[in-house]
């Protein structure tokens, strides 16, 4: 019983702080078309912003889980969500698009040190029969504060104040958070074989990439998160220049994305804790990549646009979550799960995250926003023949386990 509270409480925490994560990267893409005409941003401005941030985001993500495995989480977790309470306020005061750039990289450090040092600990403290369904549950919050709640919210926020006050709102969850995960988790002890001194983080990393299913991972992820970040990056501009919606309607249609995250990051991850993960990545990646087409053929009708991106976003969060979280568990040592998320998510975001939005604001400015689809669209296709690739990890409830290997 003591075990399953234990179990609970830190999903829960690791989801709570997973949830701001989310608010903190992904409420400026509703705040886009007004923050760009505040400081005379263009699309190719908004792919550098978002792919500033995912840049910090990976390296952050790259260096924090490999340092986390070696001197334990605590630090990490409290530190990262401390950093996000005390600088989250500093969006709200760019001048122009240097300053705006610069905060945005700082948030990315905070954000991206969150990141796989949370899943990590998502893992560690679930049975092995729950792992599909913790890990969901953690990384559903992103999606569900982040792309569902934020964009209601922050167009109505906006009827109320200026858009710089709006993220000065999220400083005081940040703080108690931190608190909270400092007192609930812990202390910080190095790995349980004693060999943290001896180890190195080329080792590590050397020790991952071994691994043939985390050189795919890396992969998926680029594909995975070039369709997340110029999807929600790119689309309201896409919804409001092209489509001609207004900024409610457009804030509604784009509420899609997080519901439609939300869903798919709990429910498919829990089918792979039953049926498998490869299926799961191939229905995944097959029902992204359809709903797409479906979007980009879908005029200016609310409710169409509303379900074609649910299900565009229902698909390819639950493709993120397997990736980042089973896959990469199940596929390297217990000592090296962190190293591993990290390496896949810095990958997925240095290249998917960072380059993605740039490259889809160049194609806006040069083809029309309205060829930009087409960037995520060829992503699903790569992502096909990637997931087609993968070694299956999971093992049936009830049989031995697979002994796990890094090489």
């Amino acid at each position: 019983m003591n075990q399953s509270r234990n179990e609970a409480r830190v999903v829960g925490l690791m989801a709570l702080g997973f949830g701001l994560v989310g608010i903190d990267r992904f409420m400026i893409s509703t705040l886009y078309p007004v923050i760009a005409r505040d400081l005379h941003l263009g699309y190719g401005d908004i792919g550098k912003v978002t792919g500033a941030l995912a840049i910090a985001w990976g390296i952050a993500a790259l260096v924090m889980g490999n340092l986390s495995d070696r001197i334990g989480r605590r630090r990490v977790l409290a530190g990262a969500l401390l950093l996000f309470a005390l600088l989250i306020s500093a969006s709200g005061l760019a001048a122009g698009l240097a300053s705006l750039i610069l905060v945005r990289i700082v948030m990315g450090v905070a954000d991206g040190a969150y990141t796989p040092v949370s899943i990590a600990t998502t893992l560690e403290a679930s049975a092995p029969h729950r792992r599909g369904l913790n890990i969901g549950i953690q990384q559903t919050m992103l999606p569900l504060f982040g792309l569902g709640i934020a964009p209601l919210i922050v167009s109505q926020l906006l009827h109320l104040m200026g858009w710089r006050l709006i993220f000065s709102l999220f400083a005081a969850p940040g703080l108690l958070l931190a608190w909270l995960v400092w007192r609930t988790l812990p202390k910080d002890v190095p790995d349980a074989a004693g060999e943290g001194a001896a180890r190195t983080s080329r080792a590590d990393w050397g020790a991952v990439l071994a691994v043939p299913n985390i050189r795919l991972g890396m992969a998926m992820m680029l594909c995975w998160l070039t369709c997340l970040v110029t999807t929600s990056a790119l689309l309201p501009n896409y919804f409001t220049d092209y489509l001609h919606l207004p900024l409610d309607q457009m804030s509604w249609v784009m509420s899609a994305t997080g519901f439609g995250a939300m869903v798919g990051t709990l429910l498919l991850p829990w089918l792979s804790d039953r049926i498998g993960r490869k299926p799961v990545f191939l229905i995944a990646v097959v029902g992204a990549g359809a709903s797409l087409v479906l979007l980009r053929q879908t005029g200016a009708a609310p409710m169409a646009l509303f379900g074609w991106l649910f299900a565009v976003h229902f698909f390819n969060n639950a493709a993120i979550t397997l990736t980042v979280g089973p896959l990469c568990a199940e596929s390297v040592p217990a000592s090296l799960m962190a190293t591993a998320s990290g390496v896949v998510i810095a990958c997925g975001e240095l290249f998917g995250g960072g380059v993605a939005p740039v490259i889809g604001g160049q194609i806006a400015e040069r083809f029309g926003i309205n060829n930009i689809l087409w960037l995520p669209i060829a992503a699903m296709g790569v992502a096909l023949v990637l997931c087609a690739l993968t070694r299956e990890t999971w093992v049936r409830a009830g049989r031995a386990p697979a002994k796990r290997s890094a090489r």
